[in-house]
């Protein structure tokens, strides 16, 4: 006697297909979120330094408005870090670490991408919009901006550095928007544009060691820089950099703390940037900077000891 069908045949179908296609969501849902680069949403930390700079940081309100801040940042950055990844796909399968990622790699679907960067872009916009409609502004500058940069820009010697300062500069911008500060120094837009410059010079420097005579075909602007000229200019920025930051701590008044209180805190930063220096020139890292954060324990020994400090200054003594 012949067994009569499946009645149901879709849904035991369904049922059979239920665990692979469970597993294959939750693989690009995983590769999607590599791609967003959570590692390097520590550069939006720099959305609470008008938080904390500013003396709020032990007023809730304002630090409930900082951390919206800080997530709209995250996930604006986020959708850049995918537009970055998208335009660069065929260059990145030129680099030894970058052909790891899931778009170059082809674990990432490139339609999923372009969603999700729409979806995060437009979360993070409007979201930090109704809560500071001069925020939401700011972060649609910050996309704008990126666009021009990841078509065009970044292939320009100089202004491709000089623009990673200009989105550093953005993220404090949108904290002292969120907070209303009142006692913010402009030497810290200084201070930090030049850290900016600092690290994305070195950048240039890692890369060029590390990609050597395939370089220019990973980043056009390449071709236009050189060791020599890369080192002068991380010898000026470094300098620089290290003087502005004593500029800013000597201004007791601004900086919220008494006479001279404030310089206590410069020597982290010297041997903050001179750690830096070491790995850009003994160890050859620097092309990932989130990386060299949670890889070197001095650094981030460092950079957590000054945190501290700045903060007892503030609100302690």
């Amino acid at each position: 006697m012949r067994r009569s069908a499946d009645p149901y045949p879709s849904q035991a179908a369904s049922q059979t297909q239920s665990p692979g296609y469970t597993s294959s969501v939750r693989r690009h849902m995983f590769n999607l979120l590599r791609t967003m680069r959570p590692k390097q949403w520590t550069k939006n930390a720099f959305v609470l330094v008008g938080l904390v700079f500013d003396g709020k940081l032990l007023e809730p309100a304002m630090g409930l408005a900082a951390v919206t801040a800080f997530i709209g940042f995250c996930l604006i950055a986020s959708s850049v870090y995918i537009l970055n990844d998208l335009v660069d796909i065929e260059k990145d399968r030129l680099h030894p670490r970058k052909r790891l990622r899931p778009l170059p790699s082809g674990q990432l679907s490139p339609t999923l991408a372009k969603a999700a960067l729409v979806v995060l872009a437009s979360v993070s916009i409007l979201g930090t919009g109704l809560v500071d409609a001069s925020v939401g502004l700011t972060l649609a500058a910050y996309l704008i901006l990126n666009v021009a940069y990841s078509f065009y820009l970044k292939n320009l010697v100089i202004i491709d550095v000089m623009m990673i300062a200009v989105f550093f500069v953005l993220r404090i911008v949108v904290g002292v928007l969120i907070v209303d500060v009142n006692n913010f120094s402009p030497w810290l837009y200084v201070c930090v544009s030049l850290l900016a410059l600092f690290i994305g010079f070195g950048k240039r420097r890692n890369e060029l060691v590390l990609l050597e005579d395939s370089a220019p075909g990973h980043r056009s602007s390449l071709k236009q820089y050189n060791l020599p000229f890369l080192d002068q200019i991380i010898n000026i920025v470094t300098a620089s950099g290290l003087i502005s930051y004593t500029f800013y701590s000597f201004e007791a008044e601004t900086a919220l703390a008494g006479p001279s209180q404030m310089m206590l805190t410069v020597p982290f930063i010297v041997f903050i940037v001179f750690r830096y220096l070491y790995l850009i020139h003994v160890e050859q890292r620097g092309d990932a900077p989130e990386d060299l954060l949670f890889e070197d324990r001095p650094l981030l020994a460092a950079i957590s000891v000054w945190v501290l400090s700045v903060v007892a200054v503030i609100y302690v003594w």
